[in-house]
């Protein structure tokens, strides 16, 4: 289903990859090792981004908080906002509309 939205998707999808590429232990979030993590090119990393974003926005509109390494993904409908929170930090947010 996903969260509901005005912006085009192309750059909510941009905008959400760049956010969750933030995190930096994500790779958690694929059971992955720190060593598998950094093996990886660039270009592959941007990959396993991006089909986490789009995995992400899907899923958020069915389960509002996903946690991704040590970072919470956080959907507020009220605001229309995708937020990342790492601890008490706010580490990143998309906007929706």
């Amino acid at each position: 289903m996903g969260v509901k939205h005005g912006r085009d998707y192309s750059e909510i999808l941009n905008d959400l990859t760049e956010a969750v590429g933030r995190i930096s232990d994500g790779y958690v979030f694929f059971e992955m090792e720190p060593e598998e993590w950094q093996g990886l090119p660039q270009e592959s990393k941007l990959e396993v981004w991006e089909a986490l974003a789009e995995d992400l926005f899907f899923a958020l509109g069915n389960e509002p908080v996903i946690e991704v390494g040590s970072a919470v993904v956080i959907y507020n409908k009220d605001t229309h906002r995708i937020n990342i929170l790492l601890g008490e930090e706010d580490l990143a947010s998309v906007v929706l509309v």
